[in-house]
């Protein structure tokens, strides 16, 4: 990534990853990636905010050689995770005169993760100031987004608050700057979606924490930098918030047929019913839109057909995966097929114990699906018309 200047004596230094597709072996890049590092020059100190994925490391160095930085003070960590942290010990080699500012836990971390020597690290705490002469850093707690020593730092002369992981999104852009605010919002719905949503209680913590503060750029590690920070601010608090839509969510696989006339017919009986929904074949989703679309959906209905008297193993993974990012959803239940006989209900419930939902009556249909069955699909579908007319947090 070319070096590029978001204010005076602060750079973009990080590296973009046009071709990852996959996050954590498990997170789908559609639109790739970013690591972003950002040099801060001061007249007395240098500091270097976060660093890039090791394999990267060559080119967050060539971008330091193009700056002709000969000296770099302070390497900020606000997270231990590697493709932020990982290039720190190649950073300590190139310029050993630098230590690495971050608070106690993530210290501990990366003596874990990184093996960096004791000596190393400048330890800080909530609210610590760092003086770059005429620029000053103050580091804000703002843990579990994602991880529990996960920080933020404020540049306090230029009012730029680098958020790490907060506030990211996965995108490969050559524009340094937010352009299209729709497609923005949509990429960090779902880098929130797949990363953040489990911890949404100390999110809504640190979005009031942070609000104390002016902001005019929010600068994350993943993504583009925010020179409006209301947008983002605004998306996150509608998502940590406890309204969602009127709107059911659909995740569904299918061996024989049985299950996707059930599925179709179901969609069709809630649609009839004004209730948005979305139904996701699992074998052939990106499990990113899945999560994705349940950020603000009220209601989550599993189909499976049975596979030796329990789930199919894909609905069995999607469901782990859920049960994993804990999403908002209100109400929940589990449509499907069986042939002799089945405990898909049963194994649904034990994977997604995660989710604080009102269960719903099952409908569970022997074969291919009748005429009595197509009824109990209407009476599913009309019991969800009246939990979300009765909820307070959906605005039909």
């Amino acid at each position: 990534m070319a070096v590029r200047k978001i204010k005076k004596d602060v750079y973009a230094v990080g590296a973009i990853d046009w071709d990852r597709t996959l996050f954590d072996e498990i997170i789908p890049l559609p639109d790739g990636t970013s690591y972003n590092s950002y040099l801060v020059v001061g007249s007395e100190k240098t500091a270097l905010i976060d660093t890039v994925d090791p394999e990267k490391e060559n080119e967050l160095l060539e971008n330091l050689s193009e700056l002709n930085v000969e000296r770099i003070d302070y390497i900020v960590s606000n997270h231990a995770e590697q493709d932020h942290s990982g290039t720190i010990p190649k950073i300590l080699d190139a310029y050993p005169m630098a230590k690495v500012v971050t608070n106690e836990k993530c210290k501990g971390f990366e003596k874990d993760l990184l093996l960096i020597d004791d000596d190393k690290f400048i330890t800080i705490k909530d609210g610590d100031t760092l003086s770059l002469g005429n620029k000053t850093l103050k580091f804000v707690f703002t843990p579990w987004v994602h991880w529990p020593e996960t920080m933020s730092t404020y540049l306090v002369e230029d009012k730029i608050m680098f958020t790490c992981d907060f506030f990211g999104s996965h995108i490969a852009s050559s524009d340094l700057f937010v352009k299209n605010d729709a497609k923005a919002v949509e990429d960090a719905k779902r880098y929130y979606a797949e990363i953040m949503m489990p911890f949404r209680m100390p999110i809504r913590s640190n979005l009031k924490k942070i609000e104390g503060y002016d902001i005019e750029f929010i600068a994350p590690s993943h993504g583009q930098v925010y020179d409006k920070p209301e947008l983002i601010l605004n998306a996150y608090k509608e998502w940590v918030s406890e309204d969602v839509k009127n709107k059911v969510v659909i995740p569904y696989v299918s061996m024989h047929g049985s299950t996707e006339r059930i599925v179709n017919y179901f969609v069709n009986a809630l649609i009839k019913r004004g209730i948005e929904v979305r139904p996701y074949n699992v074998i052939t989703s990106d499990i990113g839109e899945i999560a994705m679309s349940l950020v603000d959906s009220a209601t989550i209905v599993v189909a499976s057909p049975t596979v030796l008297v329990g789930l199919h193993p894909t609905a069995a993974y999607v469901l782990s995966f859920i049960n994993a990012i804990r999403p908002k959803v209100k109400f929940g239940t589990f449509i499907g097929s069986y042939g002799w006989a089945g405990q898909s209900v049963n194994q649904a419930k034990a994977l997604t114990s995660n989710l604080k939902v009102e269960m719903l009556e099952p409908v569970l249909i022997k074969g291919y699906p009748k005429d009595d069955d197509f009824k109990s699909l209407e009476n599913l579908a009309e019991s969800i018309l009246k939990k979300h007319e009765s909820c307070e947090h959906i605005k039909l």
